[in-house]
């Protein structure tokens, strides 16, 4: 039997029985979060409530847990480690903003057990669900956790603005030190709820500079696609007006804000459930506790895709059932009925020196617009043009007015007239405007139905009554004029 091992970049690889991250095996990874999250918001709610300062985005809290136990803390059979905090009024603000409970927070990660995720993807993080499909925890690099902490101000003043966003939603960020080792981690929201089978799955950043899900990818019981395999399985998914100018709107203004932090190489997470193919299909873990008490669906405010991007809050409640566990309605351009789960990921990536020579190298190989790595104002413009051109499309109602043909006839029949005045207010002579005005009542009388007159490029059919009264007017009105005209010169 194999052993697990670690490379050199902290990439989890399991060659055994068990993974290992940084040389911890994922269930002294998993234990230890569980007694770091439970002692350190058990310690927060004895601290009162108030405003968030400055200072409190930088305030780094750290507590030792032996495996013996202390006075504060409890035993354990896992390897000693510290357990650090950041910015935990912060946080705790944040989880208020989404209405969660310290009990609540408690029950998803400590109480139950956690669920590591098999396929993660390219980042080499591990990924652990909390029963209740409510959080994600990921593991993160050392700067991509700095980066995050230089971001929560500006974090906290958007949220404060918009609650309602497609940006990831975090609640924690957390630190295990043990044996010289520091790993890094961040809860989340979950975007994707295991309790609803997802029939395709897509990564989609606006690129198609090697966008395409690999062999390996594909044989997987669940794979992720890419932005060239959207293309080539879909023709855009449909939604009503207000749902997808609600979509743009959000999405446009996340990306404006990713745009002023100088954040680039960010995907959009799309789930698309399609309902015409199954009914909605349970997970194998989909209820959540054992005795339970909590619900199927996800409950945290703002956490699902309809109520991220409604503007009116009624609204999302109305269509949030356990029947759409969020999920956005949606069509295929062959009517398929759909559900859409998606979300913002990967945004803790800054547009600095090493991603700037990344698309430097790469634009002089390849095409230096195709490629994933940009500038944050060209990646948003790129990444929004995909999304509202090759992803997203509003179904288009066919509304008829009855009263347009009549304004076209009448606009064509005043412009005849006028062609017709101008051209006999010249010199010529009486019996040439007699010649042609005749010749214009004889071609009236041919068709009984009526006179084709020509507007622009599209032939109307002008009443040839209506057409011979004006015309006899006309050439009344003419007659006037020239018996006006001679007598002035006799």
């Amino acid at each position: 039997m194999s052993t697990t091992s670690e490379n050199v970049t902290g990439r989890p690889r399991s060659t055994g029985k068990e993974k290992t991250y940084k040389k911890t095996t994922s269930s002294a990874l998993k234990g230890a979060i569980q007694l770091g999250i439970g002692y350190t918001v058990g310690n927060l709610t004895s601290k009162p409530d108030r405003d968030v300062l400055m200072q409190d985005f930088y305030v780094v809290e750290s507590v030792f847990l032996p495996s013996e136990g202390s006075n504060l803390t409890p035993a354990h059979h896992y390897p000693d480690f510290r357990f650090k905090t950041y910015a935990p009024l912060a946080f705790r603000y944040f989880r208020d903003l989404f209405g969660i409970k310290p009990d609540d927070y408690l029950y998803s990660l400590v109480n139950e057990p956690l669920i590591e995720l098999v396929n993660p993807g390219a980042s080499g993080s591990l990924f652990y669900l909390t029963s209740d499909d409510e959080f994600i925890i990921k593991t993160v690099q050392h700067k991509e956790a700095k980066f995050l902490q230089r971001l929560l101000p500006g974090y906290y003043m958007n949220l404060n603005q918009n609650p309602r966003t497609l940006l990831p939603k975090f609640y924690g960020l957390y630190c295990i030190q043990s044996g010289g080792i520091n790993i890094r981690l961040v809860v989340m929201n979950n975007v994707l709820p295991r309790s609803v089978k997802m029939h395709y799955k897509y990564d989609l950043k606006g690129s198609t500079y090697k966008r395409r899900a690999s062999r390996k990818e594909r044989e997987k019981a669940c794979p992720t696609y890419k932005d060239l395999d959207f293309q080539d399985m879909h023709n855009g998914l449909y939604f009503d007006a207000e749902t997808y100018n609600n979509l743009m709107k959000t999405l446009q203004r996340d990306c404006r804000v990713l745009e002023s932090f100088k954040i680039m190489d960010y995907s959009l997470l799309l789930g698309v459930h399609v309902l015409d193919q199954s009914h909605r299909d349970l997970g194998d873990s989909g209820q959540a506790g054992g005795d339970g008490r909590r619900p199927v669906g996800q409950r945290v405010l703002y956490s699902t895709a309809m109520e991220s991007i409604q503007g009116d809050g009624r609204a999302a409640e109305a269509l949030t059932t356990d029947d759409t566990m969020g999920g956005i309605p949606a069509r295929t351009h062959k009517d398929e009925k759909l559900f859409i789960f998606l979300g913002i990921i990967d945004i803790l990536q800054s547009y600095r020196f090493i991603k700037k020579l990344e698309h430097s190298w790469k634009a002089l190989v390849y095409d230096g617009d195709s490629v994933s790595v940009h500038r944050p104002g060209f990646y948003a413009s790129r990444f929004l043009k995909f999304m509202s051109t090759q992803v997203f499309r509003k179904t288009q109602s066919i509304r008829y007015s009855p009263s347009k043909r009549t304004r076209t006839s009448i606009s064509a029949l005043k412009s005849s007239s006028q062609e017709i005045l101008s051209s006999h207010t010249d010199g010529e002579h009486e019996e040439d405007r007699r010649d042609r005005l005749g010749g214009a009542r004889s071609l009236a009388s041919l068709d009984g139905q009526g006179v084709h007159v020509r507007d622009g490029s599209d032939p109307i059919v002008v009443p040839s009554d209506l057409l011979c009264g004006f015309l006899n007017k006309s050439l009344e009105h003419m007659r006037k004029i020239s018996f006006t005209q001679k007598w002035k010169a006799a």
